[in-house]
Formats: C-alpha cells, sequence, structure tokens
C-alpha cells in the first residue's frame, strides 16, 4: 500500500461517501440577507442615488492613472474572472475529481452553477442596459437603459462563483474554509481590479459580488436535479455498454478453417444463405454431420448466348463453295 503524497492522485477503489450540502437555516438566512443586498444595490441605481455619485466620483479619480504601475499586471489578474479561461481550468481540475471518485457530480454542480449564473446575471444585465463609464454620456446619470450590458458585473459574478464552487465541493471542513477564503480574496481582486481600469462602476461590482453568492448559495435547491441528471447519465452509459458487449458476442469472428453456424431463413442474400455441414450431431440450428450445403453459383460461370427454342448445331452459315464438314475427320494415312 501507498503511502507517499502520490497516492492520493490513483483512483480510488470504489465511490466515497460524499455528504451534499442541505438547505440550512444558516443558509436560507444568509440567502435571504444577500437577496436584501442585491435588491437595495439596484433600488439606489434606478434611483440614481449616492450610490450613483459615488459612481462618478470613483471614475474621475481614475485609479489607473493614480497607480499605473499596477496596470500590467491587473491586465493579466483580470483574467482570473473571465468566463471562458476560468470555466476551463476548474473544470479540468473537477473532471479529474469525478474520474477518482467514480462521480459525475462535481462537474455537474458546476454545469449547473454556470447555467444560474447566465440566466441570472445575463438576464439583469439586458434588462437594465446599463453603460460602462468609458461610454457615460452624461455626468451623474446611472446610465440605465441605454442599451449597454455592465450591470452587474459579469466578471466579478464569474469568480465568486467559479472559484467558490471548489470550497461548495470540498470534502472536509478544513479544506471548505481554505478554498473559501481563497476564492474569497480572487473575487475580491477580480472586482476591484475592473474599477481600477474603468470597466466597471462601482455599484456593478458590488451588484456582481452578491450575484454570484446567490447561485453558490442556491445550489442545494439543484442538488436533487443534478442527482437525477447523474443517474440518467450513468443509466445511458451501463445500456451503451451492454449493447456494444451483445454486438461483440453475436459477431464472434470464425477462425480459419472452423465452421460457420447456420444463418437463419430469410437473413441476409438467400445466396449468401450457407449451411456448412458441421461434425456435431443434435446441436439445434445446425446441419448434421454429412448433409449436402447449398453454395453459391461459380462466379464465373459459362453463359450461353443461344435464344430459347434455337436449333442445335453450328451458329455459322454455310459457304455455298465449300462443302459441310463432317463431324468425323477422316482418317490420316500413316507414312511408312
Amino acid at each position: 500500500m501507498r503511502t507517499d503524497i502520490f497516492a492520493r492522485l490513483d483512483r480510488e477503489p470504489e465511490p466515497p461517501k460524499i455528504e451534499i450540502p442541505r438547505m440550512s437555516r444558516h443558509r436560507v438566512a444568509l440567502f435571504g440577507g444577500t437577496l436584501a443586498f442585491y435588491l437595495v444595490i439596484v433600488h439606489l441605481v434606478l434611483i440614481s442615488s449616492w450610490l450613483v455619485a459615488l459612481d462618478w466620483k470613483v471614475m474621475l479619480f481614475r485609479p489607473y492613472q493614480q497607480w499605473p504601475s499596477l496596470h500590467a499586471f491587473l491586465d493579466y489578474y483580470v483574467v482570473l474572472g473571465q468566463r471562458g479561461p476560468t470555466a476551463v481550468m476548474i473544470a479540468s481540475w473537477l473532471g479529474w475529481r469525478s474520474w477518482r471518485q467514480h462521480t459525475l457530480r462535481p462537474l455537474l454542480t458546476l454545469g449547473a452553477a454556470l447555467l444560474l449564473l447566465n440566466v441570472s446575471v445575463g438576464g439583469v444585465k439586458i434588462f437594465l442596459g446599463r453603460l460602462g463609464p468609458h461610454y457615460a454620456t452624461q455626468i451623474g446619470s446611472a446610465e440605465l437603459f441605454a442599451g449597454g450590458d455592465i450591470f452587474p458585473s459579469g466578471h466579478t459574478a464569474n469568480a465568486v462563483v467559479t472559484w467558490g464552487i471548489l470550497a461548495y465541493l470540498a470534502t472536509t471542513p478544513k479544506a471548505r474554509r481554505y478554498l473559501s477564503a481563497i476564492s474569497a480574496t480572487v473575487s475580491l481582486g477580480v472586482g476591484l481590479t475592473t474599477v481600477y481600469i474603468g470597466t466597471h462602476w462601482l455599484s456593478d461590482v458590488l451588484l456582481g459580488w452578491a450575484a454570484g453568492l446567490l447561485v453558490l448559495l442556491a445550489l442545494p435547491w439543484v442538488e436533487p436535479l443534478i442527482t437525477l441528471a447523474e443517474q440518467m447519465v450513468l443509466a445511458a452509459r451501463e445500456r451503451w455498454r451492454q449493447q456494444r458487449s451483445h454486438r461483440a458476442s453475436v459477431s464472434v469472428p470464425v477462425a480459419s478453417g472452423g465452421h460457420r453456424p447456420v444463418l437463419p431463413a430469410g437473413a441476409g442474400d438467400p445466396d449468401e444463405a450457407v449451411a456448412v455441414a458441421v461434425g456435431t450431431d443434435g446441436v439445434p440450428g445446425l446441419l448434421p454431420a454429412g448433409a449436402a450445403a447449398r453454395t453459391r453459383p461459380a462466379p464465373h460461370a459459362v453463359r450461353t448466348e443461344r435464344a430459347p427454342g434455337a436449333p442445335a448445331g453450328t451458329r455459322r452459315p454455310s459457304h455455298p463453295d465449300r462443302p459441310p464438314r463432317s463431324t468425323a475427320a477422316p482418317a490420316r494415312p500413316m507414312g511408312g
């Protein structure tokens, strides 16, 4: 038995018992508080309150001009909130976990979380239509319903969900605490980075944090659907394996010089239903030993070109100046 650290990379012999999170009272309270914070941010932006004025003050402060030395590093750091790169990284890790633990739950949970994120955040973005700081038209305006797609911040919400899903799927309390701290730090940094480079208002980032947290808190309600989807996928895989093994057992290759089974009547081309005599008597479906077998006609059989009913004999017309050729050739004289 391996005891080194590399033993953790081996596949577990059987699926471990994983405790699925439930919607406890504590989680329900957090979900309600986050939802209230979400609605308050939306309301403050809709009425162009002090939060919108703060957005303009931060934008006119232009943090990227105040600390230009950070710009090169933060341009790369903000990628941790982009949907494509983060989804590939997290899906690769969770795919390995699915293989190691004999379960599809990590990948299905990630897919469900991203689907909820796209529906909730994308719908609000399109409905409110807020313009970003670089496209603002009037100082002090909330820039709502102008055809934009900046509110809430998709980078921030995606960072909360994709990195927070690691903490949600952690199997031990210690790992959950560490991963929660890491995901909170990453999502906080991504949100503030978007404000630094001027692509989002501060209120966009606040709503993005709340939107991502709502998705993570709502995942226990989706767990029954995830379990059902996993059962359906595994059942389909088992049916495919049974069909594959059945086809492999039916189409067993015949060894050279061996006997072939008798084909059932009406199967395939009638000329190809060849019954080969076998040496085993009494086997159902096989001809007894010594039985005659039908064979296909030779591929190059001689075909006659004579019309039906034509008289027998030569087909060459007789020559008027040549005597008819007899069928019996005259005997040649023997020379002495």
